[in-house]
């Protein structure tokens, strides 16, 4: 059996879903999803978010494991997944917020911190021009 295999049937247990369950859950067929178990059929893209909108985990998770790259605190954690129900607007105003917090506290306590793409320097500075603007 392969990881995806293993990692899709050892989430579906811990949750305590029975493979009907998940199956109805994720919209797909319950045939399909044994299959998806037994490792002898990958799910589609679509099929493949689904099945972790059912699970209640991120995409990454469900086909690479342990999700590393969020935070442990799962206040923050939680926090970040419902920045997928704003708005461009918002998510650029949350990028934003950490991006001036994790620069402050980089300057205040003379370290480096994690570093930020060009990408989303280009977008901090996007945004004080917008302000400007205004």
């Amino acid at each position: 059996m392969d990881d995806f295999a293993e990692r899709l049937a050892g989430l579906r247990r811990d949750r305590g879903l029975t493979q009907v369950a998940l199956a109805e859950r994720a919209g797909v067929n319950i045939s399909q999803l044994r299959r998806y178990e037994a490792g002898t059929s990958e799910p589609s893209l679509a099929a493949l978010r689904r099945l972790a909108t059912g699970l209640s985990v991120s995409t990454d998770t469900l086909v690479f494991g342990d999700d590393g790259r969020l935070p442990d605190d799962k206040r923050l954690r939680l926090a970040f997944e419902a920045t997928t129900f704003l708005d461009r607007k918002e998510r650029d105003t949350v990028i934003a917020v950490l991006e001036a917090f994790l620069s402050r506290h980089d300057n205040r306590d003379g370290h480096e911190g994690p570093r930020t793409t060009r990408a989303s320097r280009n977008r901090g500075a996007a945004a004080k021009d917008q302000r400007r603007a205004r």
